[in-house]
């Protein structure tokens, strides 16, 4: 189980993000250390159309893209709207407030603090992952999604 003490924050932009935006955000806030988990969160982009007359069709939608974040590649399923975060202590606030205030200099943004994600194996996470499941990965389970999170590395942030 993960540490219900650690802060979490929400970054939320005024509109949603491009993927090459939200790539550059991504990758800034990949090498700030003391983050312990980074969730996208935001409407589906889905590669058929859900619902509707045109059901079953291609749904061709240019922001479903990948991108590369760290040493990662990410296929984007949905247009960035909120970036959430899991920080180790209240000093990496400051240190994501200040990027966040360089980076979002032609829209504004809001940083809020809270609880954004789960801190307890629910039955989605124990049915997904068994009993042994890696503590990183609590709450960040989507039960329609075949795939597994993606797990980055920051090995060549550097400083």
């Amino acid at each position: 189980m993960t540490n219900a003490a650690f802060p979490q924050l929400r970054i939320v932009p005024v509109r949603m993000l491009k993927p090459e935006t939200a790539e550059r955000l991504l990758n800034m806030l990949a090498c700030v250390a003391g983050i312990r988990r980074m969730m996208i969160h935001g409407p589906g982009l889905p590669k058929v159309v859900p619902y509707g007359p045109a059901r079953g069709s291609p749904n061709p939608h240019s922001d479903r893209r990948a991108i590369r974040v760290a040493d990662a590649e990410i296929a984007l399923r949905v247009q960035v709207g909120m970036v959430i975060l899991e920080v180790e202590d209240a000093s990496v606030i400051e240190e994501v407030r200040s990027l966040c205030d360089g980076f979002f200099v032609e829209f504004p943004y809001l940083l809020q603090e809270g609880r954004f994600m789960k801190t307890a194996p629910t039955l989605v996470d124990y049915a997904k992952y068994g009993p042994d499941a890696d503590t990183s990965l609590v709450g960040l389970t989507d039960p329609r999604n075949g795939e597994k999170p993606v797990v980055i590395r920051t090995e060549q942030c550097g400083a």
